[in-house]
Order: C-alpha cells, then structure tokens, then sequence
C-alpha cells in the first residue's frame, strides 16, 4: 500500500559519536560546515551542523566514550515531507492505518516531527519544516524541543 505522503529529501543525519568536540571539529574545520547550536536533551551534547541552506544537516550527539564500536554511529535519519503540519497529520493517520507506532512526536521550534523505527530498530524522523525565517533570523532556535499534540 503507498504511503499518504511523500519524502521530498533526506533532512539530516545524527550521528552518535565518541567525542563530540572532536567530531564536531571535523566537520566544521575539515568539512567546513558552520555550528549553529548546542544543547541537552537527556542523552548528552548535541551540536548541531549546517550548510548554511538548512536549520542543520548534520547532529552530533555525545555517546559513550568507553562504549563499544557497535554504540556509536547512526542515531538517526530524517526525511523531510512538507512544509505544513496538515501533512504532519496526514502522515499519523497514514502510519497509524499501517499500523506503524509512532513512538514520539516533538516540536522542534524551526520543524515538527514524528519519530517511529525501521525494521531492524533504527530510529526514523519525519518532519515538516517551520517557516525559514525561524531558524535564519535565530540559527539556535535549532536547539529547541518539546512534546507535540497532534
């Protein structure tokens, strides 16, 4: 059965990672994206990367440094699906018919999120953006995040 909706692009990679400075000096010295913000969200330091044409395209988060090789890497990826939180809604109901559990549903400030999990566990955001203004007038606003009511 085809899904209600349609991934426009892939938004952004999480990466969990060993130490987050040091990666995040990689990617901003080596690979020349801009840091935009930083933050807490439970699980350690999140820095997040941008281009400079999206709220970010990359996110760092702070693993376990003593952890095994299999604990760091992908913590999530994110597919964009529109613009306009109807789409958001359009999108539930479809998961939910499928009988797909949406295991979260956040308010990012500059997008608006589901968060559900592949076959194999991996985690699966899909998001609408917010208006541009939101995040370029303000590029921390990227650390933002609250429970969505849908």
């Amino acid at each position: 059965m085809a899904a209600a909706f349609r991934i426009s692009r892939v938004g952004h990679v999480v990466l969990r990672v060993r130490d987050v400075d040091a990666s995040c000096a990689f990617y901003r010295d080596v690979l020349g994206l801009r840091e935009v913000a930083r933050g807490e969200f439970g699980e350690g330091t999140m820095v997040f990367l941008s281009t400079g044409e999206n709220h970010h395209d990359v996110a760092l988060v702070q693993g376990d440094p003593r952890a095994e090789r299999q604990s760091i890497g992908l913590h999530h990826v994110a597919f964009k699906i529109g613009d306009a939180v109807s789409e958001l809604v359009a999108a539930k109901a479809d998961l939910d018919a499928k009988g797909i559990a949406v295991h979260a549903m956040f308010d990012f400030r500059v997008s608006k999120a589901l968060i559900v999990s592949d076959p194999d566990g991996n985690a699966v955001e899909l998001y609408v953006d917010s208006h541009p203004e939101e995040w370029r007038t303000n590029p921390a606003a990227v650390a933002s995040a609250s429970a969505l009511d849908l």
